[in-house]
């Protein structure tokens, strides 16, 4: 069952040295930016504790994964520093997943889109179904993903971003997503994948946990300046937020 609070939800289950962290939200799990902050101190926070030994991020239902950031709060900036603050949710929240010293793996059950493209990107290792379409809508409001461009790059290759920001109204199947890097694996359904996510994750859980976050270190190379790029994006982000063509777009959307 999904939640109704407007804020959004977020749980966390450590069983077997595996933290399940679930959000969730009415709206298509889209993330307000009181979640998104929730979500960044959750996983530092689950980072630390050597109890864990890896981490899997996963949206309430059986619908969508996640519909990016909240429409309701990008109509709402009116000023720079606003739009900062707003796409410096999803920075943080990727930056949180980058440096977390444990391997987190994503279960991606139904449709991403903007952010939650951003999110499966940043993933170490990504389980999905065949209802798990991707779609990077930005530019057809007058942003562009520019926060999230370098965790969907560094999964699918510039050549990738480009196909996805540049078809902004249409639909990549998971299995586009799978052969360009995005998902690891792809089921037919959810029970199929979540009892095959299940048992990868327990028995993974059950080997050296300085192995794993080894491993983790050695993915995320060459990635130590995103803590000031992504900030740099979502400055960047907010300025278009605010421009006169992206107000506008905004507008007959909420018509």
């Amino acid at each position: 069952m999904s939640t109704t609070r407007t804020n959004g939800s977020l749980y966390t289950k450590i069983e077997n040295r595996i933290a399940w962290v679930e959000f969730g939200h009415p709206a298509s799990n889209s993330f307000v930016s009181e979640l998104l902050a929730r979500l960044a101190a959750e996983i530092d926070k689950l980072s630390a504790k050597e109890e864990v030994s890896l981490l899997v991020l996963k949206s309430e239902g059986e619908r969508a994964f996640c519909a990016g950031a909240s429409f309701d709060e990008l109509v709402a900036i009116s000023n720079l520093d606003e739009g900062r603050a707003f796409f410096s949710g999803f920075a943080n929240v990727i930056n949180a997943m980058r440096k977390s010293a444990k391997p987190i793996f994503g279960r991606v059950q139904g449709k991403a889109v903007g952010g939650g493209v951003g999110l499966a990107a940043a993933c170490d290792y990504v389980y999905a179904t065949e209802s798990a379409s991707i779609k990077l809508s930005e530019i057809t409001i007058g942003i562009a993903p520019l926060v999230i461009a370098p965790a969907v790059e560094r999964k699918i290759g510039k050549s990738g971003l480009a196909e996805l920001s540049f078809a902004p109204t249409d639909w990549k199947n998971a299995y586009w997503a799978k052969e360009k890097g995005l998902f690891s694996r792809v089921f037919d359904s959810i029970a199929e994948m979540d009892k095959e996510l299940e048992f990868h994750v327990n028995k993974l859980a059950t080997y050296n946990p300085e192995a794993l976050e080894k491993m983790k270190k050695v993915l995320w190379e060459g990635t130590s300046h995103w803590d000031d790029l992504l900030l740099e994006r979502a400055e960047a982000s907010g300025k278009l937020a605010l421009s006169p063509n992206t107000k506008e777009a905004l507008e007959k959307f909420k018509k």
